[in-house]
């Protein structure tokens, strides 16, 4: 890779008002301009900076585990008067080359709050991020330049990831009008299917790990334009806030992570339950929500996720006294704290719907079970209909329980790792963790560490066990959590229901603010 546009990182990723932005950055050519813009509803801009002078510096080797070590080039301080919420950085020479960044602003603690606050997945950004060469996933870069296969390319996964680094283009800012990761349409007979937009595709040639993070036109943004448009007030923050401030939900009535909300530290993810257990809410309109567990090392600078090698590679595994700081699935038994204790459900439990082979002729839809639930209230639903399956509703990945059917008819949690008996199931749909063997297609969703996943989930490694990977669902559920409540709404997809003005989506979600104290301002937008 090299410099051929201005590149450049901020020192964080959050800040408030008063607060001072050091930028380092890199670039072939000056003068350039900083554009600083609130995005929502509409695009604002709320800060220009001109002449900038940068520097044309090194890409270190090590950019993607390290950082790139460039120079501080600029400054500016966050204004009292910015609206919280994502603020694009965009800086561009004089030549028109350009890169973006992030930065959310966040309220003070002298500031008066909103109800809800939504947690931005920016652990799950710094996973995905790519720039100089790997991500938490693979070597992408790589794999892009063909240098080694698919399956090669995921042994080139790093387990180190800077912060203190430009973003890929493509994930944090991607061009056009970016596809879903799901297979839009129903298999047909003897057909390979395509996630996404094959045409879209071939014009701006994304890696596979573009669609999968970041906030602009992804899950995050979709759920910011509906809450702006229908009036509901919120508040912003990172996961890396819980870092800084371990009560970083102090004053809030509700906590929301919306769209694909991976990776959680274990700051954070205590932070969230406990806030629950003492009174507060939390939604989950996402999906494979808090399931790897990772730490925040060198000044939260560099996020560590050794994944499925924790236990031979962490080197606070081998010690007891250090095991519960250690990475893996937060589903693993050496924690004691799997993530369906504070959420209900787990990916270990879901998996993919409607993406390559997996449920390739999957409805999309949920099927109404609890139709009496406090979240139907007044959607005109009923036992046994289904919503969402024109969104599509249910694709890419999804949470979900162990399901036994009662004797009235209704499904209940079956048990399964931290999954709560108080569970209250509303709707199903099936999922799967992996593609099927018996496919005849290049797999685009393997099952990665099948004996580490099936030791984790059901305590030993066998056929049986393995088989029971295969056979998920996605659940839509709601408990009592301590003091507090949970909604899961148990999909990554469930905000493009409301952009997609799915009458039932919009009219649940509404109930579940509502319920949580989250008050719409457009009264007449609060019905079906």
């Amino acid at each position: 890779m090299t410099v051929d546009r201005p590149w450049f990182y901020p020192d964080c990723v959050s800040a408030t008002g008063g607060d001072t932005i050091r930028l380092f950055a890199s670039a072939p050519a000056s003068l350039c301009t900083l554009v600083v813009s609130r995005v929502g509803k509409d695009t604002v801009e709320v800060a220009r900076f001109e002449g900038i002078a940068i520097g044309n510096h090194p890409i270190p080797d090590n950019a993607d585990t390290a950082g790139c070590g460039w120079p501080e080039c600029f400054s500016f301080t966050v204004a009292e008067e910015w609206q919280t919420g994502y603020h694009d950085l965009t800086l561009t020479d004089a030549e028109g080359r350009s890169s973006q960044h992030f930065l959310c602003v966040r309220k003070s603690k002298g500031e008066v709050k909103a109800k809800a606050v939504l947690i931005l997945s920016t652990n799950t950004y710094t996973a995905y991020n790519y720039w100089g060469g790997c991500n938490a996933y693979a070597d992408v870069m790589a794999l892009v330049e063909g240098r080694v296969t698919p399956d090669a390319s995921r042994d080139g996964a790093i387990a180190h990831l800077s912060r203190m680094r430009p973003y890929p283009q493509g994930l944090i800012a991607p061009p056009g009008e970016p596809p879903r990761l799901i297979n839009y349409e129903p298999r047909d007979v003897g057909q390979m299917p395509i996630p996404g937009d094959l045409g879209w595709a071939m014009q701006h040639r994304p890696t596979p790990y573009d669609g999968s993070a970041c906030f602009l036109k992804k899950w995050e943004h979709v759920f910011a334009i509906w809450a702006e448009e229908h009036g509901y007030e919120l508040d912003y923050l990172t996961d890396h806030d819980f870092e800084r401030d371990p009560e970083a939900l102090s004053g809030y009535e509700t906590a929301l992570v919306v769209g694909h909300s991976e990776y959680w530290s274990g700051v954070q993810r205590f932070a969230v339950e406990e806030f629950t257990k003492a009174g507060g809410n939390f939604v989950s309109f996402s999906g494979n929500t808090c399931y790897w567990k990772v730490r925040w090392e060198d000044n939260g600078t560099t996020l560590v996720a050794h994944k499925w090698a924790g236990e031979e590679n962490d080197p606070l595994w081998a010690d007891p006294a250090t095991r519960q700081e250690a990475t893996h699935l937060w589903s693993h038994p050496e924690f004691s704290a799997p993530e369906a204790r504070f959420l209900g459900l787990s990916f270990l439990y879901g998996g993919y719907h409607r993406i390559g082979m997996c449920a390739a002729r999957g409805s999309a839809a949920y099927t109404i079970y609890d139709d009496e639930h406090w979240a139907l209230k007044d959607t005109d639903l009923y036992y046994g209909d289904v919503i969402g399956g024109n969104v599509p509703l249910i694709g890419y990945e999804n949470d979900g329980c162990p399901i036994q059917f009662g004797e009235d008819g209704l499904p209940k949690a079956g048990g399964g790792l931290g999954v709560p008996e108080n569970l209250e199931i509303i709707a199903t749909t099936p999922a799967t963790l992996a593609e099927s063997d018996r496919s005849p297609f290049p797999k685009i969703i393997p099952l990665e560490d099948r004996e580490i996943l099936t030791r984790v989930t059901f305590g030993e490694d066998s056929e049986t066990n393995r088989g029971k990977l295969m056979r998920g669902h996605a659940v839509m559920a709601s408990f009592k959590c301590g003091k507090g409540e949970v909604f899961n709404a148990g999909t990554t997809e469930w905000v493009h229901g409301l952009s997609a003005k799915d009458p039932f989506v919009n009219k649940i979600t509404q109930n579940v603010l509502n319920k949580f104290g989250v008050q719409c301002n457009d009264q007449e937008r609060n019905s079906l």
